[in-house]
Order: structure tokens, then sequence, then C-alpha cells
């Protein structure tokens, strides 16, 4: 299993393109007895995201998989990554982590697990993922999974995290050094509650100023989170200062 992650990161090192290291990734995942991988920049499931046009989605965000077409396009379809209970794990993690793990990174809700009760569904089971935070980078991580019903192989959980992040460094490698990335889309209410939050104000505030509840305002929130995939609020406030959803005069309190 050693010699394999070594080879692996020889082959990564040397792929000229995404495709080419798709296809290394799928044979090394099947070495490693999985039957699926998915190495992604969470964002790229976000159902607003649309992949700029240019060489091989020059500049886009990243994501090779070889899930079933049919759970990707119900991921997109139902909005289900900004939910993604392997998503939101990938970032508080700071090792590889196996699904059953889930629970200990962050409280599983019903919808987490109707999240992780669709993938089964379309015959995806047990899986293990390895985180990548990377500073000024997009949240991304590597999963590998089995099919649904067969067991994960928790002999080479250790090679499989060498593995996934030998692959998630050629990706950043193989895509060209990002250009100014477009801002995320936002809803007209999103960009109300994210200027609010930059001005300090809790969802209970936020819901009392736009006559809403605060459950409905805290999910406008944690949408604008999501599509930043970010973790908490002062990092979406910098991020929506920065992307001129809010000014510099907005973000400070009336008293601060």
């Amino acid at each position: 299993m050693r010699r394999l992650s070594d080879r692996f990161a020889e082959a990564a090192a040397a792929c000229p393109d995404l495709a080419a290291l798709a296809t290394l990734l799928e044979h090394a995942a099947r070495d490693l007895g999985y039957d699926y991988f998915a190495l992604l920049e969470h964002s790229s499931l976000d159902p607003q995201y649309v992949p700029p046009a240019g060489p091989a989605g020059a500049g886009s965000l990243l994501r090779i998989d070889n899930y079933p077409p049919s759970w990707v396009a119900e991921i997109l379809a139902r909005g289900f990554a900004a939910d993604d209970p392997v998503h939101l794990a990938s970032r508080r993690a700071s090792r590889g982590f196996a699904w059953s793990e889930l629970d200990a990174w962050c409280a599983l809700n019903h919808r987490h697990l109707q999240i992780l009760e669709r993938s089964r569904c379309h015959g995806v089971g047990p899986g293990f993922t390895v985180p990548a935070h990377v500073p000024g980078e997009p949240g991304a991580s590597c999963s590998f999974a089995v099919a649904d019903g067969a067991a994960l192989p928790e002999l080479g959980l250790a090679t499989a995290e060498l593995v996934g992040a030998h692959a998630l460094a050629a990706a950043r490698r193989l895509r060209p050094a990002s250009p100014a990335r477009p801002r995320p889309y936002l809803s007209r209410r999103e960009r109300q509650c994210v200027r609010l939050v930059a001005m300090g104000k809790s969802d209970w505030e936020i819901a009392q100023i736009l006559g809403l509840s605060t459950e409905t305002a805290r999910q406008y929130v944690k949408r604008a989170r999501a599509a930043y995939d970010l973790l908490t609020r002062t990092q979406l406030a910098v991020h929506a200062l920065r992307d001129s959803w809010v000014t510099f005069d907005e973000a400070i309190p009336p008293n601060g």
C-alpha cells in the first residue's frame, strides 16, 4: 500500500492535465478497494455556478469524479451541496475521516441524513474524505466511496489519505493560476442579510429588520456562507467586503 501511494505521487506529479489525473485517480481508487472518487472544490456543486468557457475550463472550480451521473444531477437539482455533511465536516476536519465519523465533526440533522440516504439510493455507500485547507483557495476535498452494501476498506485508509493529498496537490498545480474569480451568486435577500451580518447583526436582529422569522434569516445567512464555502460569519463579512456586496462604511458598526 505504501508503494501504491509513492507510485501515485510520482504519476500525479507527471500528469499533463486534469483528464489524465482523473484517470489516474480512478485507477488508484480501484486499487484501494473503492468504486467511486470525487475531487472537487465544494462551490463547484452550487447550482448557480456555471463553469466559464475556455480550454479545459481554465480558471473554473475544480471537479473531477466518477459518481453516478444521476446522483450528481440530484445534488445540483435539489441544492444538496450547501448542506452536504461531508463538505461541512471537511471545513472542520484537520485530517482524513470516514463518513461513519461525520457526527464527530458536525451535528447531523434531518437534512444531512436525508442527503446520505439519497446517496445510497444512487448506489454510493460508505466513504472516506481527505479535506484540503489552503489559504486563499476555495474549500476542497478528495473523497473515496464504495458501492452501497460494501464495507469500507479500513486497512487502506492511511494510504487513501496520502493518495487524496497528492491528488489535491496535483489538481491545484494543473489548474491555471486562478484569475479574479467571479463573485458567487447571492439572491436579493441573501445580499440584504450579508450586509446586516457585516454590520454585526445577529440572526434575530436581521429577522426584525427585514420582517422575517429568525429561522428564515438564519437560512439566508447559511446559504450565503455556503455560496462562498465559508464556516464563520466573520469570513462571510470579509468576503462580502472584498466582493463589494457591502461597503466599508456599512461594515463598521455605528459605535465601532
